[in-house]
């Protein structure tokens, strides 16, 4: 067994979580084969392999930045509630 009921109880107390001595034991065999499946991925030969951060290869979906001209300053503050010409007017935050 790799990880004992001691310390999944002593991990809950860590966390605060109040836990039954059932479901203690079912948190301990449940990490246990959790576990015990990481020691057999651990066993595999990963000499010479990639590290992958996705699955499949994923590509960059944005687009490539392009310089364009900015709207009027009395185009962007138009429909603004309030305005004083030169920026948006604001309630005061703090």
């Amino acid at each position: 067994m790799k990880i004992t009921a001691q310390e999944v109880s002593h991990v809950a107390k860590l966390a605060r979580l109040h836990m039954s001595q059932q479901e203690i034991e079912a948190m301990t065999k449940q990490l246990d084969d959790i576990l015990t499946y990481v020691a057999k991925l651990n066993e595999l030969d990963t000499e010479g392999i990639m590290p992958t951060t996705h699955a499949i290869s994923i590509v960059n979906a944005f687009r490539e930045d392009e310089v364009k001209p900015s709207l009027e300053r009395g185009k962007t503050l138009a429909n603004a509630p309030r305005q004083n010409d030169e920026s948006f007017v604001v309630p005061k935050v703090i």
